[in-house]
């Protein structure tokens, strides 16, 4: 379903299901891949409540948000990803 939304000819994939929270950003970290080169992707924490209002405001609440809507967050990483531009991305409200 993910490559459904991302679309074939990106060239980003998101095969690693790890993710953190991680309290100095205020957002979830996850990571991309493009053959060898990992990307790090954060999803800030007002991003995760415009795509699921009803989240719990804590880390457990913000883990489970990004799990319940992980196409979706993955499909606007794929967007935003930029072949050998940098080594991170930040999602925000605005991306959703």
């Amino acid at each position: 379903m993910l490559r459904q939304l991302i679309g074939p000819d990106n060239m980003i994939e998101f095969p690693n299901h790890s993710r953190s929270y991680d309290r100095t950003r205020r957002a979830v970290r996850f990571w991309g891949h493009d053959s060898a080169i990992e990307a790090s992707f954060f999803i800030n924490e007002d991003a995760l409540k415009r795509i699921q209002p009803d989240t719990g405001y804590d880390e457990s609440g913000f883990l489970h948000a990004f799990d319940f809507n992980r196409d979706l967050i993955c499909a606007a990483a794929a967007k935003m990803y930029v072949r050998g531009s940098r080594g991170s991305y930040d999602l925000v409200a605005a991306n959703f």
